[in-house]
């Protein structure tokens, strides 16, 4: 217990410098609020990818002509968040293709662990792409401000005509699934009035 003035004075001036540090900690754990909102253009990409181990080129502009695109950015492969994620976007897969669309994953993992983590926790359902270098997830405004080597969990519902449809920035991965299937099933009652 402090038992002078003066020793209570200096604890407080401590926790008022304190504050504002802690504060600054706090904002930089939170994940980047993804800036490519509905309406703008979806920048193009190209990237290995795996699918059930079998490593092929992923090219979003190459998708989009088959349908619109369901985008998500996860920050690694066989971490918990991820590992339910990913088999959350497996159950997913086949509702996701009755509405016409291509579901693609993207980490900074390597492709060796893409292969494992597409087979196990993907189902090989659907293709997860490697960003090493973090050129896609930057370009997508998708990167962890406090690790800008990992990807926040952020998904995108991409139009054929590279329009973004939807955006959805939370590192709980429950509602991503949800959401973009709402979206992508709005989208898709619009086209056809």
């Amino acid at each position: 217990m402090l038992k002078t003035s003066s020793e209570q004075s200096a604890l407080r001036r401590l926790r008022r410098a304190a504050t504002p540090l802690l504060l600054a900690t706090a904002l930089l754990a939170q994940p980047a609020l993804a800036v490519l909102k509905p309406g703008e253009k979806a920048p193009d990409f190209s990237a290995p990818s795996s699918l059930g181990g079998q490593v092929s080129t992923f090219s979003l502009n190459a998708a989009l002509k088959n349908g619109p695109v369901v985008l998500y950015f996860y920050p690694a492969a066989f971490t918990t968040g991820c590992t339910i994620e990913a088999h959350l976007f497996a159950e997913a897969t086949d509702r996701y293709k009755a509405l016409g669309a291509t579901v693609i994953g993207v980490s900074a993992d390597n492709i060796d662990t893409l292969n494992k983590f597409s087979v196990s926790e993907c189902r090989s359902k659907f293709p997860v792409a490697a960003d090493v270098d973090q050129k896609i997830m930057k370009s997508y405004d998708a990167v962890l401000n406090k690790n800008a080597e990992r990807a926040s969990r952020t998904s995108y519902v991409i139009a054929p005509d590279h329009s973004i449809i939807y955006e959805y920035t939370d590192m709980n991965p429950e509602k991503h699934v949800e959401n973009t299937m709402h979206a992508l099933e709005q989208w898709s009652a619009r086209k056809k009035q």
